[in-house]
């Protein structure tokens, strides 16, 4: 049974990454299309083609390699001296048959002349209008950045739906109701041990004294009305070893509790090198996930914009961790990334977990789900070339340099030529290729399992 809920898992994962893909490339085709452009392919994965059907002038199939996908622009870089539309003819049947080409030189002027060919050999004579290059700058943006666009909206319709319904695990929200009693004061370095039954036993908590009971709610504090359990806890500390009236609701009635509280060194923040004396009840409150529309997603996950921009600056070097825990000069890092064989991996033993239960396991395969497509969105965002964003720059720059020629009253200085940034294109691919073998190597090897 274990099996095949690993096995369910997986392909769950599988499954909707893939769906993900295919709307994140439609999200390209689509309005490229719109735009009058010409789409000549359109694939999920890459490598030799599993299957594929020929609809108008587009090609819809699907590849080998599940690893991501792509649609096929006419006309995405202008032409270079050697593919100048004056220097193209065709026959009568429409069939390219000459062009001037001239020579080369240099690794990286023939990989560019070379793209420049690729491109125009897809170039038909009724296409010099449908090129991409073509486009006003905005509509470039619009196509380019419509895939990423849409891999958001996806993440963004999963964490919404999430943290409206089951609620948000990452933030919880903490009530002024009691959860658990403590049964004696233990020394703030010794949290977590069980009290003492020896001779000399631990000090009872002035809550354990009082009598009051987990899932009682605290009202008020010394005559102050409680509205959360940061103000009732600074309350606490503020008192002291000094005389405490607490009113708490148990089971639908008020009930009025004097103690006194107690002073304990106690550390006040997660990050406190010494404990400070202050006062001590010794309860511990309940706790919920935040639950939250549009807008509270719209914050969780614009705090995950940030965290997302401090991985990606780091994610060389995260990838060098993996890379030396392949070798096993080094554990690997189980907040470090992974490829979406991890994710897989991930999915499965969520899926075939015996502790967690399944409304919990389903929850927990959404928010995985969503959180590959928003590292994937932003990523594709990433101001480099041949990212999505490369192509968004490009075309943002080409706007900004046509608009401040025409507010000084200069020529037009034309289109952008995104060949020229082949070689940086060549470069992050290649970065990209390498980073993305050792991810999956390192899932394979030393594989990142799920916190028990």
């Amino acid at each position: 049974m274990a099996v095949l809920l690993y096995t369910l898992g997986v392909l769950v994962f599988v499954v909707a990454i893939l769906v993900s893909i295919g709307l994140h490339e439609l999200g390209h085709m689509i309005p490229a299309k719109r735009f009058g452009g010409k789409v000549t392919q359109y694939f999920i994965g890459f490598g030799p083609t599993v299957w594929s059907k020929q609809v108008g002038e587009t090609e819809y199939g699907v590849k080998a390699i599940p690893l991501g996908g792509y649609v096929k622009i006419v006309g995405m870089l202008p032409p270079g001296a050697e593919q100048l539309a004056d220097e193209v003819t065709y026959d009568a049947a429409g069939q390219q048959v000459t062009r001037v080409r001239k020579s080369n030189t240099g690794m990286f002027t023939q990989l560019i002349s070379d793209a420049r060919a690729a491109e125009w050999e897809l170039v038909g004579p009724d296409d010099a209008d449908r090129l991409f290059y073509k486009l006003p700058p905005w509509k470039k943006i619009v196509v380019m950045a419509g895939g990423p666009s849409v891999t958001l909206l996806i993440a963004f319709g999963i964490f919404a739906a999430v943290f409206a319904t089951w609620g948000n695990g990452a933030d919880q929200t903490v009530t002024t109701t009691v959860q658990e009693v403590q049964a004696c004061v233990v020394p703030a370095e010794e949290s977590g041990r069980v009290c003492t039954d020896e001779e000399v036993r631990d000090q009872p908590t002035p809550a354990f004294q009082a009598g009051i009971q987990a899932g009682d709610r605290i009202v008020s504090f010394n005559g102050v009305e409680a509205e959360s359990w940061e103000q009732v806890q600074q309350q606490i500390r503020d008192n002291g070893d000094e005389r405490a009236e607490i009113v708490v609701e148990r089971d639908g009635d008020l009930i009025t509790i004097v103690t006194k509280t107690t002073v304990t060194p106690r550390f006040l923040t997660a990050d406190a090198e010494e404990p400070e004396p202050v006062g001590f009840l010794g309860v511990r409150p309940s706790a919920h996930p935040t639950t939250g529309g549009p807008i509270y997603t719209l914050e969780q996950m614009g705090g995950m914009t940030i965290d997302v921009v401090k991985a990606l600056g780091t994610l060389p070097v995260k990838v060098f961790d993996v890379g030396q825990a392949i070798f096993g000069f080094g554990e690997r890092d189980p907040e470090g990334p992974v490829s979406i064989v991890g994710g897989g991996r991930l999915a499965g033993e969520v899926a075939s977990h015996e502790e967690i239960h399944v409304d919990e396991k389903m929850i927990s395969l959404l928010m995985l789900i969503a959180g590959f497509n928003f590292f994937i969105g932003m990523f594709n965002f990433v101001p480099l070339l041949p990212l999505d964003g490369g192509h968004i720059a490009s075309a943002t720059w080409e706007a900004l340099r046509r608009g401040l020629a025409r507010l000084r009253g200069r020529p037009d200085p034309g289109y952008v030529d995104a060949a020229k940034l082949l070689p940086v294109a060549y470069v992050v691919a290649s970065a990209m290729l390498v980073m993305g073998v050792v991810l999956i190597v390192g899932d394979l090897v030393v594989p990142v399992h799920l916190e028990s």
